[in-house]
């Protein structure tokens, strides 16, 4: 499936922006310290905002509910990494991030109705039809009707329209305080010309390199030194060896279950059939190809016009018998259908843009249709259509059954280990396995992060082990493969090597302790000795530097070895042709640099994006005005106690998430 045509879900991104109000509150000091004040009651309250000291007296404030928290947190979760939406303890640090994220937005809702700003019902109207959610609401200007719109609230962000408009009202409020407050910013035509200067100035530079890596080699010292740098740096080492356990443990696998596995029975299979229906269930769906003439979102009309002319040429060819795949080949601006004749396969409702998704569920099977999306303009057929319908058991039941087999022989597994542990408490480790046919191992001394060879996967055993005493009683794992049964029979504690244990360790530390400073020190007198020499490269030659050459860059280019230069070396675009540069020194090399070339933009270039330059540059500045009246809006509510937490809705957030 070609990755730009699947739906981007703009309609559940439009409804995020909405809920959390990332276009204005998202610019406020995130998670902003000492927001989190007195404690609220509701079992379901995050938090409640007062808009004056006395709101609270007469409860009239405004709730954040832990519901809503909680709701758009695993939507944030699911759009940005779904892998983790089970996972308690992200879902967790997801909310308190959420929650304060909504406890900002009301904050600047209630600054908004201070400022005497209303949004109307017909406000939200008007922007449901023309802001982003408009070509999924009102496609083709039409409004889809109202059971469809609170279906679709509902199935795609799970609450109802009333919630919906209600999130649509704040984001227009809070757009329209940031309208009011950042409405005087201003830049002038001279800061206009000098910042598209700045970022389009383009250079290009010859530069010797210092490898961190290579230098590192050179510091070699001697075994007093690293045993003085082993004794000062004493605390350094106090539990380097990390603590190791012996464990002596048996495993089995499903060869080893008495009686082995049954297997699954066809009322067994019929039953699991009848229980998973909904797993069964095909949605409808459509086969199509399309040939794409790529046009960019917003372009200006001369070049979507000639983007649609080329479409509606290649449609005429198509209705005049000209082979779909050729065309495709020779047209499509798609990389990812046009070498398969444009081809895109069954793909289920939903699953394309909006416009694309209801023209191949609508239009007629073979006819050739031109519909726009906000990747340009594509020539679409419908090749086939299936409805929605459930899977016969003839076709799933071999997988039913690999299922039902795996759950069995896991339950199996299971129950056997379980049995063994007892055995083992009762009569021993070495007893129980004798009894049974199984071999009793002892690993050597192991740390938490070893592994055990002759298990498939150790780190469940691993884990329980270091979560015990030696001697206490046996207990089961999961292997990978089967189970394990062990008991702990040895421990040593962390603790400092000797020097001679430790030499190679020692070595590396001392070395990366050195590095920076003669990193900085010879790419210092690299520096120097072109600069004297006014040549660099045979500066480099004598220090051992290697030499390179740039591409002609501007700021925001990037460089091997360098990053991005703008942000490591700004000084660069300030020098002039022929000068060399002081060291820049970046983690991993030090650099000198010597420009071979430099242009700035011409005046016709500047004046030909002043609009655009002045736009972004002007966005920046309303964006850093509205964020400082937004930071003190804050601190005023923080200083006069006016949001209250519900300490008991409160988790402890994750250190280092």
């Amino acid at each position: 499936m070609i990755r730009f045509l699947q739906t981007d879900n703009r309609l559940v991104k439009a409804l995020l922006v909405v809920i959390i109000g990332a276009a204005s509150v998202s610019m406020v000091v995130y998670l902003i310290p000492g927001l989190m004040g007195m404690g609220a009651s509701s079992s379901d309250t995050f938090a409640v905002v007062y808009p004056h000291w006395y709101s609270r007296f007469f409860a009239s404030g405004a709730t954040v509910s832990q519901t809503q928290v909680e709701k758009v947190a695993r939507q944030q979760l699911m759009q940005r990494n779904p892998q983790y939406a089970d996972n308690p303890m992200i879902l967790n640090f997801f909310e308190q991030q959420v929650g304060q994220q909504l406890v900002q937005q009301e904050i600047m809702v209630q600054e908004a109705k201070r400022l005497g700003i209303d949004v109307t019902d017909s406000d939200v109207r008007n922007y449901l039809r023309s802001g982003p959610t408009g070509a999924v609401l009102f496609p083709n200007g039409q409004f889809i009707g109202s059971d469809a719109y609170a279906s679709l609230i509902a199935n795609r962000l799970d609450m109802s329209v009333g919630e919906f408009e209600a999130g649509i009202k704040r984001d227009i409020a809070i757009r329209r305080l940031q309208a009011l407050i950042t409405g005087g910013v201003t830049v002038s035509n001279q800061e206009v010309r000098e910042a598209y200067r700045k970022a389009n100035i383009k250079i290009k530079f010859d530069y010797a390199v210092l490898s961190a890596d290579s230098l590192r080699n050179q510091i070699s010292p001697s075994d007093a030194e690293l045993q003085a740098f082993f004794k000062k740096n004493a605390a350094r080492y106090a539990n380097a060896v990390p603590e190791e356990r012996q464990i002596t443990y048996f495993a089995f696998t499903t060869t080893d279950l008495p009686g082995g596995v049954p297997q699954p029975t066809q009322q067994e299979i019929q039953q699991y059939y009848n229980d998973h229906q909904s797993d069964y269930s095909i949605p409808e769906e459509a086969k199509s190809r399309h040939i794409l003439i790529k046009v960019a979102d917003g372009a200006d009309a001369k070049t979507d016009a000639a983007a649609k002319a080329k479409a509606e040429s290649i449609l005429k060819q198509l209705q005049n018998g000209a082979d779909f795949a050729k065309l495709a080949k020779q047209y499509s601006d798609d990389p990812g259908s046009k070498d398969s004749g444009g081809e895109l396969g069954f793909v289920r409702r939903g699953t394309m843009v909006p416009p694309f998704d209801h023209a191949i569920f609508t239009q007629k099977i073979g006819e050739y249709t031109i519909v726009k999306s906000q990747y340009g303009y594509h020539i679409v057929q419908v090749e086939a259509r299936q409805a929605a319908h459930v899977q016969p058991l003839s076709e799933v039941q071999s997988t039913i059954q690999a299922t039902l087999l795996r759950e069995k022989e896991s339950q199996a597994e299971e129950t056997f280990a379980r049995q063994l542990t007892s055995e083992a408490i009762k009569n021993g480790l070495q007893k129980t396995a004798a009894a049974h046919h199984l071999q009793l191992a002892t690993t050597p001394y192991v740390t938490q992060q070893g592994i055990i060879g002759a298990l498939p996967d150790s780190s469940q055993i691993l884990t329980k082990a270091f979560a015990s005493k030696q001697g206490d009683p046996p207990q089961d794992a999961p292997t990978g493969e089967g189970y394990a049964v062990f008991q702990v029979t040895g421990v040593q504690a962390a603790h400092a090597p000797t020097f001679a244990d430790w030499k190679s360790h020692v070595l590396d530390d001392y070395r990366n302790d050195q590095l920076p400073a003669l990193l900085n020190q010879k790419t210092r007198e690299l520096a120097n000795e072109a600069k004297d020499m006014n040549d660099l490269a045979k500066a480099a030659k004598q220090l051992g530097a290697t030499m390179k050459t740039s591409d002609e860059i501007t700021p925001a280019g990037q460089v091997p070895d360098l990053g991005a230069v703008g942000q490591v070396a700004p000084q660069l675009f300030n020098l002039a042709v022929g000068a060399i540069s002081g060291p820049i020194n970046t983690p991993n090399a030090g650099v000198v640099a010597k420009i071979i070339d430099k242009q700035e933009p011409t005046a016709e270039e500047i004046a030909k994006n002043f609009d655009q330059t002045r736009d972004q540059l002007l966005e920046e500045r309303r964006n850093d005005a509205f964020s400082i009246f937004a930071s003190n809006v804050l601190a005023e509510y923080r200083k006069h106690n006016l949001v209250q937490f519900n300490t008991k809705a409160q988790n402890p957030q994750i250190p280092g998430m």
